[in-house]
């Protein structure tokens, strides 16, 4: 899984995220207060370094770092992570999408329906896991959506906006 599969959906493609996508759109969407809202990047300003460091950080790993492809005309959308436990045989996925345009017209959903069913897939994994913060409904309905069930509520656990927020976690379970 190093350098990742190039996955389509109905609405998106994934691929490989690589240096060429680290884009003045993409450092944009890293440094929109909106986007990141719910994010811990919200704590650091990104640059070509830091996001390059990032980058390099999935080198020799399992992991993934994909960029999100609207397929109509490629255009860059966003970014997902998946964070491979084989030990446990479980991925922690994780999801931006950073071009607010796109917002609330099903691409999000597109690309994590194909990034779990792709996961899905693969031998050894047994459960898929993902988070978010109680304010995020839009990422509570794309998980549930897709098959996720809440598994757990980290009570107060975030300052988001000056006030204590739940981090909610959600599971899939696969049946092999």
């Amino acid at each position: 899984m190093r350098r990742g599969p190039s996955l389509s959906g109905k609405l998106v493609r994934l691929r490989p995220f690589t240096s060429e996508d680290i884009s003045g759109a993409y450092l944009g969407w890293l440094n929109d207060p909106l986007v990141t809202r719910f994010s811990n990047q919200r704590f650091r300003r990104h640059d070509r370094t830091s996001s390059l460091a990032y980058l390099a950080s999935f080198e020799g790993t399992d992991n993934l770092f994909m960029s999100m492809r609207r397929l109509a005309d490629d255009s860059a959308i966003g970014t997902m992570t998946a964070y491979l436990s084989r030990h446990h045989g479980t991925v922690d996925v994780g999801i931006m999408v950073g071009d607010r345009t796109a917002w609330g017209k099903g691409y999000g959903q597109d690309g994590w329906n194909v990034m779990l069913d792709w996961l899905a897939g693969l031998a050894n994994i047994r459960k898929i896991t993902a988070g978010t913060a109680a304010p995020n409904i839009g990422m509570q309905r794309l998980m549930e959506r897709s098959g996720m069930t809440l598994e757990a509520r980290r009570i107060g656990q975030e300052i988001i906006e000056g006030k204590p927020e739940d981090i909610l976690y959600y599971a899939r379970f696969l049946v092999r």
